[in-house]
């Protein structure tokens, strides 16, 4: 994997972004052995201060040459400053784990849940893929049936939080919301359409078959990381007025019967999976609910009666910590053992 160290070197690119914050506090939460936190961002927000264990760590600009002895180099920016500077990185003896979406299709990059996949991590050459946050709920949820059962469609509606678009987005989330409610028209800067009070269907460009972006991500990302090309995934992406927390509404097709009960305790006994499913007493995952856990939580897990062997699951994910952050430094976490 990498040479062991007691202490390691560790670069966060993006520092001062939604997730890049909530990396650098997971760093120090599970105690990752860091040596030195070095702190990256474009000029704009050089010299901002973010504490790291106990003390204040300057945010430098980063340059091509900010990534000399660093070990470790987290990516938490956007396509267009990862495509330049993970190579860069990496080719200093930097292992880069990058949260955009530049290498996560790359057959030579591995993209990694290391719950799902951590067996892809061997032999990779220096830069790793995190997944997209609705993919990693969705693998999560996935895996474990497909370890008893052949998995044949699946029908994905991600209502994603607003929060996977920055903290721009958020902003512009709670100052619609505030003008409506005081009968002021909105502004719309990040969204092309009003998001409070709404939902958009349309997460990223269409692309020319009608998909977006964001829908082919589902699709491909997923298959690529349960290394089934088989699988016919379809999804759409909707955008949804909630700040933090994304949610699936998924349905299963496999090629044998899974009885809904069988399925609960399979996903109870898989690692960073919570099932949440009493509908006795109207218990389900709740966006509300699962912000700043690390878990994937599955609940309304019920047999499809109008296909020969399908499944209803509703998954529920902090887009920003399992979906992202804690993802990205389990890998790191996986590397080091």
């Amino acid at each position: 994997m990498m040479k062991k160290k007691d202490a390691y070197t560790v670069a966060v690119v993006g520092a001062t972004s939604a997730a890049g914050r909530e990396l650098i506090e997971l760093l120090e939460e599970r105690r990752f052995p860091v040596a030195d936190l070095v702190l990256l961002e474009p000029a704009e927000s050089e010299g901002e201060r973010i504490e790291f264990q106990g003390k204040g760590a300057r945010v430098r600009k980063l340059e091509k040459s900010s990534f000399a002895g660093i070990d470790f180099a987290w990516f938490c920016t956007d396509a267009s400053l990862s495509k330049v500077f993970c190579p860069i990185a990496a080719a200093a003896g930097a292992v880069v784990i990058d949260g955009s979406d530049v290498f996560r299709m790359d057959p030579a990059v591995p993209l990694v849940i290391p719950e799902v996949n951590a067996d892809a991590l061997t032999g990779h050459k220096g830069i790793i893929a995190n997944p997209d946050s609705s993919v990693i709920a969705l693998s999560m949820v996935l895996k474990p049936l497909q370890e008893t059962v052949t998995i044949k469609r699946v029908v994905v509606t991600a209502l994603q939080s607003v929060s996977s678009s920055g903290k721009e987005a958020m902003d512009e989330l709670a100052g619609q919301t505030v003008s409506l409610m005081n009968f002021r028209d909105v502004e719309t800067n990040v969204y092309r359409h009003q998001i409070a009070f709404n939902c958009i269907p349309q997460v990223d460009a269409f692309r020319e078959d009608g998909d977006t972006r964001g829908e082919a991500t589902l699709a491909e990302e997923t298959k690529k990381i349960l290394g089934d090309q088989a699988i016919r995934v379809t999804a759409t992406a909707v955008w949804v007025p909630v700040f933090r927390g994304h949610a699936l509404s998924v349905n299963i097709e496999t090629d044998k019967p899974v009885p809904a009960n069988e399925a609960r305790e399979s996903l109870a006994r898989s690692a960073g999976v919570i099932v949440y499913d009493d509908p006795a007493r109207d218990l389900y995952p709740l966006q509300t609910e699962i912000a700043g856990k690390d878990e994937v939580f599955v609940g309304r897990v019920r047999e499809d009666r109008t296909v020969e062997h399908g499944l209803n699951l509703w998954i529920v994910c902090d887009n920003i910590r399992k979906g992202a952050a804690l993802n990205a430094v389990q890998i790191g976490e996986h590397l080091i053992r």
